[in-house]
């Protein structure tokens, strides 16, 4: 990005001078793209445009977005689908070297597509700018993935001597995807760039809150050199994702969302024959501090993945459960540590949580904290809206901790996308087990402990794809292409293989035997 230190979700340690420099210099650049108006390319008919505003500022108008019409969407798939003939065709190594050309050009824009994110959907600057490097590093990590295996074609064994057999994974053709607000650049390039990096068009859906940011990559993407027609963007709401998940011209697809919203896609997304379609979904996500564990990595780890975001990532720490004997230590460091976090404009150096994403966050967060003081726990920290408060115009509210509910209470169950977590007292760790596994997701858990005997049970029996041990950098969140590979078990996700792992790339691909006699 500045030439000099990556910043990552884990390390977040570039906040060095010449990156912050960067980063101002590209506010100046994004505020002039503010108001832009956007729709599908070419669309004759495109929908009453909806304003989107800064969750910091609502004064902030950030773009006018116009919905795809039904004619932009069949011409979408039906340009998408004769660029990804010549696409499929391109042989692999050169498929490569437009990849990477677009990840270098995502890597210099940087500190202003970053800028626009921190105003579009509230991230501080550490996450917008490791936002837009996770996009590029999407794209090396998967360029690197079929390079290192030879472009996914192998020599099989032999029945005789006058016949060659291989097998060769091959696109599917044209692959969707519906990208949400929350990392509305990388999770929008991750699945992008695998789908392309196999042969295949994309045709993207971005969510209406991250349009702005979605259509700077596309233009990076064109700029840098992407054929045309292999790309396309069509914004709008749930309308337009629900079209374009029920198109059979679409041969894959890719949501990221909430688990009501990808168990109806995985419902909808049907034709004539089986499609597959990869849905990563949400998370409630539990970490475990046992009677050994360093109370202070412990509550640096869990308030980094409660408050990060605003708690707004599929990946936050929403739930702990702690042995007994060190739970009201636990709960008063902890406590302190959210009540430190700096909450404020997201473009200021100093904050580290943002707002939330709009009123109905604020709606959702207000009710647990009612909720929780109805049923008779105490808000240890935070607890309030901070909205109209301290020269904060937008969506506004403290991060928190609540303690006192018993483990059935339903602020452990639900997902609530806002930065709450709510703490419980266990008497073993199998007890804790028993906790963080009794949920329909399977996200990210995390686990503080002393004792290599606990390490061992927590890793083998904890029900989640990601998972973390001793980590003050995020006892949940932080990871990272060809680091963690991140994908959910249960319903967190329906592939079993995780973005930036090492089985990512083959998804969007269909194996074919080719045996030839001669």
């Amino acid at each position: 990005m500045s030439g000099t230190t990556q910043v990552t979700y884990a390390t977040l340690t570039a906040d060095n001078e010449e990156l912050n420099a960067a980063y101002d210099d590209g506010v100046r650049t994004a505020r002039g793209w503010l108001g832009a108006q956007i729709g599908a390319p070419g669309d004759p008919s495109p929908g009453d445009p909806v304003e989107v505003h800064s969750p910091a500022d609502p004064s902030v108008l950030i773009a006018r977005v116009s919905a795809a019409s039904p004619q932009a969407l069949e011409s979408a798939v039906a340009a998408a689908r004769a660029a990804g003939v010549r696409w499929a065709a391109t042989p692999w190594q050169e498929r490569l070297r437009v990849l990477r050309a677009v990840a270098d050009l995502i890597s210099e824009r940087a500190p202003e597509m970053a800028a626009l994110m921190t105003m579009e959907v509230g991230k501080n600057r550490l996450e917008a700018l490791g936002d837009v490097e996770e996009s590029a590093v999407f794209f090396r990590y998967y360029c690197d993935q079929v390079e290192n295996n030879g472009g996914f074609e192998a020599a099989m064994e032999q029945l005789s001597s006058t016949e060659l057999t291989r097998s060769v994974l091959k696109p599917h053709g044209v692959w969707a995807v519906i990208s949400p607000f929350n990392f509305p650049m990388a999770l929008a390039a991750g699945p992008a760039a695998a789908a392309l990096v196999a042969g295949n068009a994309v045709v993207l859906k971005p969510s209406v809150q991250g349009t702005h940011v979605a259509w700077k990559l596309y233009e990076t993407m064109l700029e840098a050199g992407l054929p045309e027609g292999l790309m396309q963007i069509l914004p709008g709401g749930d309308e337009v994702g629900k079209a374009l998940v029920a198109h059979p011209g679409v041969d894959g697809l890719t949501f990221t969302g909430s688990y009501t919203g990808g168990m109806s896609v995985i419902d909808a997304f049907r034709g004539s024959y089986p499609r597959p379609v990869i849905t990563e979904m949400g998370g409630k996500n539990p970490t475990i501090v046992t009677a050994t564990a360093d109370l202070d990595a412990a509550a640096k780890g869990i308030t980094r993945s409660v408050a990060g975001a605003s708690g707004q990532k599929c990946s936050a720490c929403s739930r702990v459960y702690v042995d007994r004997s060190v739970h009201d230590e636990l709960v008063r460091r902890l406590g302190a540590a959210l009540g430190e976090v700096v909450v404020g404009d997201p473009l200021e150096r100093e904050t580290f949580t943002g707002p939330v994403i709009d009123a109905d966050a604020v709606e959702r967060f207000r009710d647990a904290v009612e909720h929780a003081r109805a049923a008779g726990g105490t808000v240890v920290t935070g607890g309030e809206v901070l909205q109209g408060r301290d020269g904060l115009p937008g969506y506004y509210v403290q991060p928190t901790l609540i303690s006192g509910l018993p483990a059935d209470d339903e602020l452990f169950e639900k997902e609530l996308f806002v930065p709450l977590a709510v703490v419980a007292p266990v008497d073993s760790l199998d007890e804790a087990l028993g906790h963080a596994n009794e949920t329909v997701f399977g996200l990210t858990a995390g686990l503080f402990s002393g004792r290599q005997e606990e390490i061992e049970e927590f890793l083998a029996r904890i029900e989640a794809g990601v998972v973390y041990v001793n980590r003050p950098a995020g006892a949940t969140t932080g990871a990272w292409p060809g680091v963690q590979p991140f994908g959910g078990w249960k319903g967190s996700g329906s592939s079993g293989k995780a973005g930036g792992g090492l089985h990512y790339v083959q998804l969007f691909m269909r194996e074919q035997s080719q045996t030839v006699v001669g």
